[in-house]
């Protein structure tokens, strides 16, 4: 992977699983990419994401949901697109393309515990790590 790459995470909210993927790739790519992650329909960074990166030594207190439209195109050579359940965002780029459906680990359900919000994102995050290490192996 050369410097000037370029990879984009997308999921609806860029709140959760894109969030936790641009923490990860950035981790693991350090400055060999230009890592960003956006959504259709952005809202905040999830709590849950937050402190379930931070177990990784990971820190997403200072990112924030980013709209897809504010992403330049020129600055993304890989957009990997991580809904499941919804409808992805589109971009509009001449990017390679790359589908991970992943399920969103937020829930609405004021029931669920906060235990198992985090074992959800838990899971999440844990699936976007072997996803992204399987991915940079092959490439």
């Amino acid at each position: 992977m050369s410097n000037s790459s370029g990879i984009l995470f997308l999921c609806v909210a860029n709140s959760a699983r894109s969030q936790m993927a641009e923490g990860l790739a950035r981790r693991l790519l350090g400055d060999r990419a230009v890592v960003q992650s956006a959504g259709s329909q952005p809202s905040h960074v999830n709590p849950y994401a937050i402190a379930v990166m931070a177990e990784l030594g990971i820190d997403l207190g200072t990112h924030y949901s980013k709209s897809v439209q504010t992403i330049d195109p020129a600055t993304v050579d890989t957009v990997i697109t991580l809904c499941a359940e919804e409808v992805c965002p589109l971009f509009l780029g001449q990017a390679q393309r790359v589908h991970w459906p992943i399920a969103d680990p937020a829930s609405s359900d004021p029931t669920l515990p906060p235990h198992e919000q985090l074992r959800r994102f838990r899971e999440a995050r844990d699936l976007l790590k072997t996803k992204l290490d399987q991915w940079l192996v092959q490439d």
